[in-house]
């Protein structure tokens, strides 16, 4: 059984206005990620709504007003879409992206290093979206559907990376 995964990560509004696309990229990248798929895009709220709907079941675990608030936030400005992938790829990228909630994530992740915003000081202000830097595939399942909607097959580029036996002996 092979342990090599593919996740998607979108790096969010707040990592492309901040400048921190190629930080957050080369992080994967000296952990000896592979990054196999890359492109700048602005999707339709429509195409926004299927990825936190139809995939992530946003709207049905919360709310119509975090759905639209997501959605919104996510079109203010570029993101950037990558496909990563690796020995345990899912696990290992959430590691390192850190808990949704940026105030509670540890120092040395990607959050608990760049974001600082906290639920209660979004919820207690309306014009205040909910930014934590990126989002990352919760498990496989998730990965195979988001990255599908994400990403054409002629888009990906796994077969131009070294494979693990590159590594071993």
């Amino acid at each position: 059984m092979s342990h090599i995964e593919q996740t998607l990560v979108v790096l969010k509004p707040d990592s492309v206005g901040r400048s921190l696309i190629w930080e957050i990229v080369s992080r994967f990248e000296r952990a000896g990620l592979h990054i196999i798929g890359m492109k700048m895009v602005r999707p339709s709220m429509d195409f926004l709504k299927d990825h936190y709907e139809g995939i992530g079941k946003l709207w049905t675990r919360k709310w119509d007003a975090i759905l639209e608030n997501a959605c919104e936030m996510m079109r203010k400005m570029p993101l950037v879409a990558l496909v990563i992938e690796w020995v345990e790829a899912i696990d290992y990228v959430r590691k390192m992206v850190g808990t949704t909630e940026p105030k509670a994530a540890a120092p040395g992740t990607i959050r608990g290093d760049y974001a600082h915003l906290s639920y209660g000081y979004v919820d207690s202000s309306d014009d205040i979206y909910f930014f934590n830097l990126v989002h990352a595939s919760a498990d496989a399942d998730e990965a195979g559907q988001e990255i599908k909607l994400w990403f054409t097959e002629d888009e990906l580029f796994s077969e131009d990376k070294p494979t693990h036996s590159t590594f071993t002996r």
